[in-house]
């Protein structure tokens, strides 16, 4: 009589682990209505050519006639205005779709490269520790002293103005947070067994440190991406106001409260206010979004 096989352990898998994630994320109703505003955000900016009914930032669909329009006015092209005009004849509407766009555009790449060269030093001091680490982290630690709006007004200043200008400007202003937060979790996983055993055997540096370290350092690096996406969002638009950032030529959510600032107490107020509210809803949804993920993916909360 032969013995019945032994039960196999049950394997998580990444759709598991996926659906799990998300099983937990979707407890917070507000987190979920972020995540909707944040999609939707996104798919606009993306299709803002095809759902703006105008080209913002084509000089010849622009009409001085058109000028501060007040919101739900017919312009001269036949369409509604729902959000009025800026002086220059431009719909607002389409001015916030396309600056969205932008500011995506800026947040997705600055968050991304800050997050590469950030990640690449904080595994780097974190693996070699000693001096290197110990020089490393005073200069993290003096940069993260300095507001990331000050060192961005710096460089910003040095560089010019340009959309790869601003971006480096804000990637050299926020890596280091990714630097401190990766070299944190590093440095937790560095005294682990495992990898004292994957340090015994003739393994490359980098096999060590982009299959054992990085992974491990992954979920508090999402919480940080997010969060440093929407800052990076936040400090283009600041920028912008301030005319340090994109030129005026290029479509900012930042440029588009500028120009209507002077007229908001001459009762002209939809110029800013409306950008203003398009740009709160967009760096709040995304605050939210990766609170809600921090929480998520924070080891005392597993099930």
């Amino acid at each position: 009589m032969s013995s019945s096989p032994a039960l196999a352990a049950p394997v998580e898998t990444g759709s598991i682990r996926l659906a799990n994630f998300w099983s937990d994320y979707k407890r917070s109703p507000v987190a979920v209505a972020a995540l909707i505003v944040v999609v939707a955000v996104v798919l606009m900016a993306v299709l803002a050519p095809f759902v703006a009914p105008q080209d913002p930032y084509n000089q010849e669909t622009l009409d001085l006639f058109d000028a501060r329009l007040e919101p739900g006015e017919t312009g001269s092209g036949g369409y509604v205005h729902w959000l009025g005009t800026d002086a220059a004849g431009r719909d607002i509407f389409s001015a916030i779709l396309f600056g969205l766009r932008t500011s995506l555009i800026v947040g997705v790449m600055a968050g991304t490269f800050a997050l590469v060269l950030g990640t690449t030093v904080g595994l780097i001091a974190a693996y070699y520790g000693g001096r290197i680490e110990a020089i490393i982290m005073r200069i993290i630690d003096l940069q993260l002293s300095l507001p990331a709006i000050l060192l961005a007004l710096v460089l910003v200043a040095m560089l010019g103005q340009g959309l790869m200008q601003l971006v480096a400007a804000l990637v050299a202003a926020q890596y280091a947070y990714f630097a401190r937060t990766t070299h944190g979790a590093a440095s937790a996983e560095r005294r682990k067994d495992y990898i004292e055993a994957a340090l015994s055997t003739p393994l490359p540096a980098r096999h060590v440190l982009f299959r054992h370290l990085l992974p491990n350092a992954l979920p508090p690096l999402i919480v940080v991406a997010t969060v440093q996406v929407a800052n990076s969002i936040a400090l283009e638009a600041t920028l912008s106001f301030l005319g340090l950032g994109l030129p005026i030529t290029q479509p900012s959510l930042g440029s588009l409260i500028s120009n209507g600032f002077q007229f908001l107490l001459s009762g002209r107020y939809w110029i800013s206010i409306y950008p203003g509210i398009a740009l709160m809803l967009t760096v709040v949804a995304i605050n939210l979004v990766g609170d809600q993920v921090r929480s998520v993916l924070n080891p005392r909360n597993s099930r």
